[in-house]
């Protein structure tokens, strides 16, 4: 697929004036050498209890599910399945496995054949709470047959009769209630609750990954939730080999792996662990790590000066597959935990929350994550791009735009409209003062305290609001916390607002826009971010309750994806246009790199996207100019 540059790289191309050809002599990197931030570090290595980038972006090297996605394409692709198909039209799926795989511990020592049942296993400890709690269930418990009622069962049995009862289960109890079954050692069969097209791109997430029934044996369910590195099973590309937390992380290429002749490696990759992206752009300039991401200050100090040695290597990431948005608090509390009244009724009041969603030029705040290309980041949809094409080839992100009338120009932001945004704060001032609202609203946001990136940004927001909306209309403060947002911030619900991000876990709309949706289970954003569990505003309600409910008669539609697509983008054109929730940027950075990103798997759902698999190399740093010829492949 042929990828545009953007005007701004090209602009830097020519400015490039240094830019030197790779030599005859460059050569592919055989062990890569890459960084994370220490506030990025695993917790745990079990793979069905995380729902975190953090540990996905290690774990989907070290397992084979059974499909995963292209390179090229990002198309859904046979794995440890070597077919899958549907007989009658998507209700229930049969995947047939490649047979010759193995698990084996970190060393690749062999320990256990891979089989179906194995897929059994994960699953089972998966949708049982007494073992997995809720991690995950929310996918399985929509799709496949019985999931919830088994989730169900042993959440009422761990409540009557203790969690050890629950964690006693084995498969008898789960496959007598679970639309699942392995007829033989290389036949799995999934049982849809409907016809469900898209039930195979859930085959890329880690609810439906495999674990050794053998392993689980060894260890029981306790062992296998506090399991580590060293102790796990593995059957995918790479094992972990070192581990030392908050320093670094060291992936091996298996000796035993079963598809080693098909797929392209890096004998080991190493992870350091840094404090921070200046830390790490330290250790690029020393040559030893291979790719960095650029933070602000650097990315000026090389970009204005054509006599830097790497003004000519400046590229840009490939954008992720995340979206994020602001997800207003509609049951704000004060620090000593009474109702902020004032700012309740504020953001229940449609105009004030579409005066922020018009009037604001969120140019400057977008420059926080790509100060030389800001319009690169913009984002006007919900859904992120890529999750779901119609049958007619139209992305289902265009369905939502040319309802929303809102595209991103690449010139100027799309959503601002001064003037618009003006007469929604003339309304909202109107209504909400016979209200007996006060003005200004005070609009609390909330850092770490020790993060000077945070706060940068922070300030920036503040700005921004000062100068489109005016000090006499909304008072932007930050506040800041001590360790965990969560605990400190979020459950007690003390932001006006957050600004969280949200990636596929399947190639569908819904697994967006359920997270939104109101009175309905695992609804993460509503209940978590928003509170909207516990809003009394009867507007609010109403609005919430008809955008639900034109999500669910979307997702009802299971035998036609063209329409399904439109329902979808009705819902989520609806959300928007209430101001319910604002999508704010996608990332695209800024970076040095020896990793031609155009290489790696960009899937926008699922976990593939991280596999150090058939990615292309260079021991010499990427020019801009060789950047632009890959992005034109």
């Amino acid at each position: 697929m042929k990828k545009t540059v953007s005007l701004l790289l090209m602009l830097t191309m020519i400015l490039a004036t240094l830019i030197v050809p790779v030599s005859a002599s460059a050569a592919e990197i055989t062990d890569l050498t890459t960084y994370q931030i220490t506030n990025q570090e695993m917790s745990h290595f079990n793979v069905f209890y995380s729902q975190s980038k953090t540990e996905f972006d290690v774990l989907t090297n070290c397992f084979d599910t059974l499909l995963t996605n292209d390179n090229e394409t990002a198309g859904l692709i046979p794995n440890a399945a070597k077919s899958y198909s549907s007989e009658d039209g998507g209700q229930t799926w049969t995947f047939e496995l490649n047979e010759g795989m193995t698990w084996f511990d970190y060393q690749g020592n062999y320990k256990a054949d891979v089989v179906a049942s194995d897929w059994l296993y994960g699953l089972e400890y998966c949708l049982n709470f007494g073992k997995n709690e809720a991690v995950n269930v929310s996918m399985p418990i929509e799709m496949i047959a019985g999931a919830g009622d088994y989730y169900e069962y042993t959440k009422e049995l761990a409540e009557s009769e203790g969690v050890e009862a629950a964690k006693a289960l084995g498969l008898d109890k789960f496959l007598e209630m679970v639309g699942i079954e392995a007829p033989d050692d290389y036949t799995l069969i999934y049982h849809c609750v409907d016809k469900l097209p898209y039930f195979p791109t859930l085959a890329t997430y880690s609810c439906l990954y495999p674990v050794s029934g053998k392993m689980l044996e060894e260890m029981g369910p306790d062992g296998y939730r506090a399991v580590t590195y060293d102790t796990l099973w593995y059957n995918g590309p790479y094992t972990i080999t070192t581990y030392v937390q908050n320093n670094e992380k060291v992936l091996t290429a298996s000796p035993n792996y079963w598809n080693a002749e098909n797929v392209k490696r890096f004998n080991t990759v190493t992870i350091k662990m840094v404090e921070s992206d200046a830390v790490a752009f330290n250790l690029f300039q020393t040559g030893e790590i291979d790719n960095i991401t650029l933070n602000e200050a650097n990315l000026t100090t090389i970009y204005n000066s054509p006599s830097n040695e790497f003004h000519g290597n400046l590229v840009e990431t490939v954008p992720d597959n995340f979206s994020y948005f602001m997800v207003f608090n509609f049951t704000k509390r004060n620090e000593d935990g009474s109702l902020d009244e004032n700012w309740n009724k504020a953001v229940a009041n449609e105009a004030f929350r579409q005066s922020i969603y018009y009037g604001l030029d969120m140019t400057n705040y977008l420059a926080r994550y790509n100060a030389i290309n800001p319009l690169a980041c913009e984002l006007q949809t919900y859904t992120s791009k890529g999750v779901a094409v119609a049958p007619d080839g139209t992305d289902y992100t265009d369905m939502v735009m040319e309802r929303t009338g809102i595209r991103p120009n690449g010139e100027t932001y799309s959503r601002f409209d001064a003037e618009k945004g003006a007469a929604f704060k003339a309304q909202a001032i109107e209504e909400l003062t016979a209200q007996g609202v006060t003005f200004p609203v005070e609009m609390v946001y909330y850092i770490k305290g020790d993060n000077q990136t945070a706060k940068d940004t922070a300030d920036v927001l503040a700005q921004m609001y000062s100068d489109c909306l005016g000090d006499d209309y909304i008072k932007f403060v930050t506040r800041t916390y001590v360790a965990s947002s969560v605990q400190e911030v979020l459950e007690p619900g003390l932001a006006s607002f957050v600004t969280p991000a949200w990636g596929a876990d399947f190639g569908d709309p819904i697994n967006y826009l359920s997270q939104y949706t109101y009175g309905t289970v695992n609804a993460f954003f509503t209940e978590d971010y928003a509170h909207l569990d516990t809003c009394t505003d009867e507007k609010v309600i109403a609005d919430m309750t008809a955008y639900t409910e034109m999500v669910q008669e979307a997702a009802a539609i299971t035998d036609d994806l063209q329409t399904r697509y439109e329902k979808f983008a009705d819902a989520e054109a609806y959300l928007l246009s209430k101001a319910l929730l604002l999508p704010t940027y996608t990332t695209v950075q800024w970076q040095l790199t020896c990793v031609n990103d155009y290489s790696k798997i960009h899937a926008a759902y699922g976990i593939q996207s991280a596999r150090y698999i058939n990615w292309e190399t260079n021991d010499q740093i990427y020019t801009t100019e060789e950047y632009a010829e890959l992005a034109n492949k």
